[in-house]
């Protein structure tokens, strides 16, 4: 099995760095958002091609493995979907995508828009890849996993990596959380050397439920992020990496993430998804308080929302 390593994430960068777009940073300070003052680094990653980080993993599946004539399937809440779709497009691969009925219509429109076969299978993720699983199994397709596998989480590094060159004197990284592959790159890539903080939603707390039990367990899949951050459990394989390289856990509400969605348009013109704006959530809401002089980054992971519109 491929591990997820410092050489394997530098070497997907390498290649994918063709496809994919190196995000800007903004600095701010807590003091424009009605907080304490204090620096904050934001990684603007929901500028990233098809608006969120998921494209690096989808380019690093695609470009690493063996693709079928059937081509590629995944299950997704919607983002890892619009990823999988736009770099199958980019490289001339068929790809369908199966999505839950949460799905935002702005991400199930990035799908269509991208020209991947898009099918709703059930009310939640789970549901969704339960029947990409049938799909694969009458098809031959390959199956692009949204967090659960080597290639996933070794493209999600190149993140990490590229939040190294950018911040080098950074002492923590807040991190919203899914299924957990981000985080588990992320985490991957620093291996301890940064304080990395997962934020979650209350009602969806499945890396918070993991780490307490000391396994990946079933947590609730509810709130206002659902279509991003709330599968059943996290991924098997991150989890150890979680355990290792992920120093903290924070949870944050709807209205705090809400909140958060807002302020970032109000004081930075920012569009977030409410996935996207759930890390920023977490120091605006005082659920997380950084310390005095510490040096802290914030990642904005994705953009794919109706929210702003004209």
């Amino acid at each position: 099995m491929t591990e997820v390593t410092r050489d394997a994430i530098r070497a997907a960068e390498t290649l994918i760095r063709p496809h994919v777009r190196r995000t800007p940073v903004l600095d701010v300070d807590l003091a424009d958002f009605g907080r304490p003052a204090h620096p904050v680094a934001l990684k603007l990653e929901c500028l990233q091609h098809s608006g969120s980080f998921k494209a690096r993993g989808a380019f690093t599946s695609l470009l690493t493995r063996d693709v079928p004539d059937a081509g590629v399937v995944a299950a997704s809440g919607g983002n890892h979907g619009a990823a999988v779709a736009y770099a199958a497009a980019r490289l001339g691969i068929p790809a369908t995508v199966f999505v839950p009925s949460v799905t935002s219509s702005a991400k199930a429109d990035r799908i269509r828009g991208y020209g991947a076969k898009l099918v709703v299978g059930g009310d939640r993720y789970a549901d969704a890849l339960a029947a990409s699983e049938e799909f694969v199994a009458g098809t031959g397709a390959m199956t692009v996993h949204a967090y659960d596998q080597p290639e996933t989480l070794i493209g999600q590094g190149t993140l990490g990596l590229e939040i190294a060159q950018d911040l080098p004197d950074i002492d923590t990284l807040l991190v919203a959380v899914g299924g957990g592959g981000l985080i588990g790159g992320i985490a991957a890539w620093f291996r301890g050397d940064v304080k990395v903080v997962a934020v979650e939603p209350e009602g969806s707390p499945t890396l918070h439920r993991a780490l307490a039990a000391g396994e990946p367990v079933d947590a609730p899949t509810e709130g206002i992020a659902a279509d991003s951050l709330a599968p059943r459990q996290v991924g098997r394989h991150m989890f150890p990496l979680a355990q290792q390289f992920v120093a903290e856990s924070v949870l944050v509400t709807d209205d705090a993430i809400a909140s958060a969605q807002l302020s970032l348009w109000d004081t930075a013109r920012v569009v977030a998804e409410p996935g996207g704006a759930a890390a920023l959530a977490a120091v605006l809401s005082g659920s997380y308080v950084p310390a005095p002089g510490e040096r802290v980054a914030v990642l904005v992971c994705g953009a794919n929302t109706t929210a702003v519109r004209f």
